[in-house]
């Protein structure tokens, strides 16, 4: 799955598991309807409490599986080592252009994680860098026509929502694919926020998200320019 498709939809994640729980089931919905879809992880988070490098990548395919996603990368940044230097920005800037997507999702400014508020950051460096022709010349520059922030542990008000409801399951599927986060029932796994209720968390966030325009499940959206439409 780490081949130089061409994309549609490209989701940018700090971690495996990042894009599941903000967005997952915006990323199944874009699938079924034939985009082809990407997630691209700058980590493999291997700083994380539970589980290992391997083990999330084997976790991190079986979600892209649920999810019916075209492509999944993976840059290896270092965990926690999300500095925003220059290497960290062209290597975004790489996917990019390889990738060629119309619309970017990248994680919401401000969150608990500061690795989602720097690949935030970054993502955004690399959509300005990606238009510049100069820039990293031997690569053709790209610009994307949307971008939308989706949130992962705080919410915010949100600009724009999707209605989830039909692929809800499919969300759900995709995040009991990580066991090692959010089972708490391993042999060698030890308490941490994920494992303890995340998932059922995270579903009323997105069953009261839904109740804004009376549907069962919904994810948000934030766009930091204003939303164009023909007509009301």
């Amino acid at each position: 799955m780490n081949g130089s498709e061409t994309l549609d939809v490209l989701a940018f994640g700090a971690h495996p598991d990042d894009v599941e729980i903000g967005m997952g089931g915006t990323v199944a919905k874009h699938a079924a309807a034939g985009d082809k879809v990407g997630i691209c992880d700058l980590t493999y988070a291997e700083l994380s409490s539970n589980g290992t490098p391997l083990l999330r990548q084997q976790e991190a395919a079986a979600a892209a599986e649920v999810l019916g996603i075209a492509v999944r990368s993976n840059l290896g940044m270092p965990d926690r080592g999300l500095t925003g230097e220059a290497a960290q920005v062209s290597a975004i800037v790489r996917e990019l252009r390889l990738r060629r997507p119309r619309i970017v999702f990248a994680p919401y400014w401000h969150d608990r994680h500061p690795d989602h508020v720097r690949c935030s950051q970054l993502v955004q460096e690399a959509l300005f860098n990606a238009k510049l022709r100069k820039y990293l010349p031997e690569l053709p520059a790209w610009n994307v026509e949307h971008v939308y922030y989706y949130f992962i542990n705080d919410v915010y008000e949100a600009d724009v929502m999707v209605d989830v409801s039909a692929v809800y399951e499919q969300k759900l599927a995709s995040l009991r694919a990580y066991r090692s986060q959010f089972d708490a029932t391993g042999p060698d796994s030890v308490r941490t926020p994920l494992n303890q209720g995340y998932v059922e968390r995270v579903e009323a966030r997105d069953r009261l998200l839904g109740q804004k325009r009376l549907v069962p499940y919904a994810e948000g959206f934030v766009s930091k320019l204003p939303l164009l439409v023909e007509k009301f």
